[in-house]
């Protein structure tokens, strides 16, 4: 097997592959490229990609989430923490402000279809470092995708909008009952991101689409404090940007634009603090704002990620599902509840489900960590009808 890492690595390199790390100050290393294939080095960085679970440490985490979730949240709590989510996010962003979370530099590299599609190129994007990472493993294992398992290697290759074809899609914008007015009418590729918080990834994402004509990014968050952190950014600009305060839970409330008129919508980290029964519900209100072609970029908690190892017993609301010491919640999926969801009930086509399992060590402290994460790309399909 080591030598199979060896083979990805030399090959990664000759590649363009992209860069984690632009900083002047830390030494860059190509994304891919740190696999650890001597135990002994485990300390040397503080993240390797790529990592394979042994037994032994899968089991490990089983046993972690079976203990931590046997005491559940007594259900009057459980309560109070729905009824009130908006008011923890709020309390959230009004103590933290925007020095809680990290922009997130890593959108473009990982999700090239942000761009429109005559500004997505190799050259100026690169793919993603999974699937130049896969592609390469797939093709020395000879691994195939299976429907419903769970390999993380197997999936297939995406390298931008062009396996999202949008073909005619201006006729559905500009077409019968498409005449009314709202922000970002005049655009030609829009972009919703839902449950933006105070901007990490708003403001890495308007830097690169406010040079690129009839481009328009969406925003929204339901704690009007997030909104609010968006709005008074130095960087903020109504005429590429328009940020409001919605609840994706209600299905009553109106969007600022009529639906079908999305190209992108990207939902990063923002499903797991939903409650599980009201998840299908929210893929499916986002899935009609997308134009026929158009795509739904999805990241956020992978199954056995070290964050949810941590919990405390005590702080299960169900299944996978927990409250943390603020108040906010986070699920924890799977590959394949990922699909289901998706696909399998909202009718979406799958064009990338994977698994990102990175191995983080704090060298200081000798402890090491596993991160887990799910990342999907999901297209509207030309002639999609509402599953139910």
């Amino acid at each position: 097997m080591n030598v199979i890492w060896r083979n990805c690595i030399c090959r990664l390199r000759q590649g363009k592959v992209p860069h984690r790390c632009q900083s002047v100050i830390h030494p860059v290393a190509p994304l891919g490229s740190r696999i650890l294939t001597n135990p002994a080095k485990v300390f040397e960085h503080n993240m390797w990609d790529y990592m394979q679970w042994s037994k032994e440490e899968e089991d490990e985490a089983r046993r972690k989430v079976e203990e931590n979730s046997a005491t559940r949240v007594p259900p009057e709590d459980q309560v109070k923490f729905e009824s009130d989510a908006s008011k923890y996010w709020g309390t959230f962003y009004q103590t933290h402000k925007n020095k809680f979370f990290k922009n997130r530099n890593w959108l473009l590299r990982e999700f090239p279809e942000i761009l429109p599609h005559h500004q997505n190129t190799k050259e100026e994007v690169g793919e993603s470092s999974w699937d130049h990472f896969r592609s390469n493993f797939s093709r020395m294992q000879g691994t195939e995708k299976h429907c419903g398992k769970s390999s993380v290697l197997s999936e297939p290759r995406s390298k931008g909008r062009a396996d999202f074809p949008n073909r005619d899609l201006e006729e559905h914008s500009k077409g019968p009952g498409r005449t009314e007015r709202f922000p970002g009418s005049d655009a030609t590729f829009r972009i919703l991101e839902v449950g933006c918080g105070a901007g990490n990834s708003v403001f890495p994402i308007l830097n690169t689409l406010q040079n690129i004509p009839g481009s328009f990014l969406y925003c929204c968050d339901f704690a009007s404090e997030a909104v609010e952190l968006v709005k008074s950014h130095a960087s903020y600009s109504e005429a590429h940007c328009s940020a409001f305060t919605h609840d994706v839970c209600d299905g009553g409330l109106a969007y600022p634009f009529p639906p079908g008129t999305l190209d992108v919508v990207l939902l990063v980290f923002v499903l797991s603090s939903i409650h599980p029964d009201r998840m299908q519900a929210v893929i499916h209100r986002l899935s009609e704002l997308l134009k026929p072609g158009g795509v739904l970029l999805f990241r956020d908690h992978g199954r056995y990620d070290n964050a949810q190892l941590r919990f405390k017993k005590g702080r299960c609301l169900s299944e996978n599902f927990y409250v943390r010491g603020d108040g906010t919640r986070a699920y924890f999926f799977t590959k394949g509840e990922i699909h289901h969801m998706f696909c399998c009930q909202a009718g979406l086509h799958e064009k990338q489900n994977l698994v990102d399992h990175r191995l983080q060590v704090n060298r200081k402290k000798q402890v090491k960590m596993h991160r887990v994460w799910v990342q999907g790309k999901f297209q509207k399909p030309l002639h999609w009808t509402q599953r139910s």
